[in-house]
């Protein structure tokens, strides 16, 4: 019998173990990352108060078209770092959610440091 490995199990496994070391607080909120195969999806949260702060996504109104490539992910960085500064955050530390820092997942990282963000 040939096992099949489910890829998501084996990220969530890597996503509980970051998750150990990191946590957001007020002073410096986690941004999580969460990638599908047609979007991307980030969030900036406080986990001390359990609330998300600011969030964006290839969903928003703004992503019209092409919505699972790198260039997408970097707008969507570019939107959330905006919209940190609007709330005066300016220092996260950052949460790849378990995947490989590569593509899709660094390009949003980049376009959230050239927005702004320090991490």
């Amino acid at each position: 019998m040939v096992k099949k490995f489910d890829r998501n199990a084996q990220r969530l496994k890597r996503h509980v173990r970051v998750r150990a070391k990191i946590s957001g607080t007020p002073e410096c909120p986690r941004l999580n990352v969460f990638r599908s195969n047609a979007n991307i999806y980030a969030q900036i949260i406080d986990d001390v108060n359990g609330v998300t702060l600011v969030s964006a996504s290839t969903l928003d109104k703004e992503f019209e078209g092409a919505t699972g490539n790198a260039e997408a992910a970097k707008k969507v960085g570019l939107k959330l770092a905006e919209r940190a500064k609007d709330k005066g955050i300016t220092e996260v530390v950052f949460d790849r959610g378990g995947y490989i820092y590569h593509g899709r997942v660094a390009a949003l990282a980049e376009g959230a440091r050239e927005g702004g963000l320090e991490f």
